[in-house]
């Protein structure tokens, strides 16, 4: 047979404590170990364990019992050593048991409350979120209702403060356990919380403090939205609680990919294809931008990869108001297929270059170097 632990010891306690440092210490364990709050495997069993030390050491009688003969002393007595939860529900029980664990009371519920936030996405194009739109959206909305304003009654002279828990919304019961008699409190029965009841109820929402209806909401997309931002659209979200505002709407904007534009931040990037012969020699081209084709100058020599920087062709940034910029990769493309003419000029080209020391050339003598 497991030999218990000394009571004392459960708790934290050391031998001669008070009734209000017990008192303490058990809230302190009972909040720690209730399984509705810690979900580890022994939690069941710490709890019970603190619950039956402090049946011991919360009474009186058995405290002195205790302190004298220790756990023999305490075999037999009636009530004693079931070491569950007789007495208590769910973790509320024990807050409501000591007025809370803050030492605070309870906040009432009675009060207005606003509603729970709504949230959706919104897809938009590349285009779309660079310069920025306005959409139109439908939804279903509940609204407080136009002739009760949200109370539910046909006039205010309908409402009444409840007889059952004189407003409070929240009602007293006693419960005999091993500890004695506990109150705790629940909603009330009656007014459900509310605190109120109505003797007439609003003839156009039937009670309810409110109306469903189908509205549109125009909604505007700055300049420069990218994907994963929201957008707040106040009072859209779910009705408010005993006339509280109802919640807001959040959209998640999500952009849709381009198929020549990538977007970094602010900047844009794009990459153009040049054949090696402009590369080579430069040239010009008129490069797409948002905004429309903006003419590049590209100097001879250019190499595969160089970047060039249009400034502010980029998008809005939302923080600054200042636009980004575009970056123009260049791609250079080797042709994989020469007419007859083009195959003797570029023999006549590499007869040329084996006048000069050629880039392959140059690699060997370092790399033997």
């Amino acid at each position: 047979m497991t030999q218990k632990r000394d009571y004392y010891e459960v708790l934290g306690l050391s031998k001669g404590a008070s009734a209000d440092e017990i008192k303490r210490a058990y809230k302190k364990k009972a909040r720690e170990f209730h399984p509705d709050v810690n979900k580890s495997s022994d939690a069941e069993a710490k709890f019970k364990e603190v619950n039956e030390a402090y049946q011991v050491l919360g009474d009186p009688e058995k405290k002195a019992t205790y302190d004298q003969f220790g756990h023999d002393g305490l075999n037999g007595q009636a009530g004693f050593g079931q070491g569950g939860f007789s007495g208590f529900g769910g973790f509320e029980d024990i807050f409501d048991m000591f007025g809370g664990f803050g030492g605070g009371q309870r906040r009432s519920n009675t009060g207005p409350r606003k509603g729970q936030d709504r949230y959706m996405q919104m897809n938009i194009e590349f285009m779309e979120a660079v310069f920025g739109k306005k959409e139109t959206i439908t939804l279903n909305v509940d609204e407080q209702c136009s002739h009760c304003s949200g109370s539910g009654a046909e006039t205010p002279s309908d409402i009444h403060t409840c007889r059952t828990c004189n407003g409070t919304g929240r009602q007293t019961t006693q419960q005999r356990t091993v500890f004695g008699t506990i109150e705790s409190q629940t909603v009330c029965s009656t007014c459900h919380g509310k605190g109120q009841t109505i003797t007439k109820k609003c003839h156009i929402c039937k009670g309810e403090g409110y109306q469903n209806k189908r509205v549109e909401v125009d909604i505007n997309i700055p300049a420069g939205v990218q994907s994963g931002q929201q957008l707040r659209v106040s009072g859209k979200g779910e009705r408010g609680i005993n006339k509280g505002p109802n919640g807001d709407l959040f959209i998640d904007i999500q952009v849709k990919p381009h198929k020549i534009f990538n977007r970094e931040g602010s900047n844009i990037y794009i990459k153009i294809p040049i054949s090696v012969v402009d590369a080579t020699l430069g040239t010009k081209k008129d490069i797409p931008t948002v905004e429309g084709d903006v003419s590049l100058t590209i100097p001879e020599g250019t190499q595969h990869g160089t970047k060039f920087r249009l400034k502010g062709k980029g998008v809005n940034n939302l923080r600054t108001n200042q636009k980004g910029d575009q970056i123009v990769e260049v791609d250079v493309k080797v042709d994989s297929s020469l007419s007859k003419d083009e195959r003797r000029l570029y023999e006549q080209l590499r007869d040329t270059d084996k006048k000069k020391e050629s880039p392959f050339d140059k690699f060997i003598k370092n790399f033997k170097n």
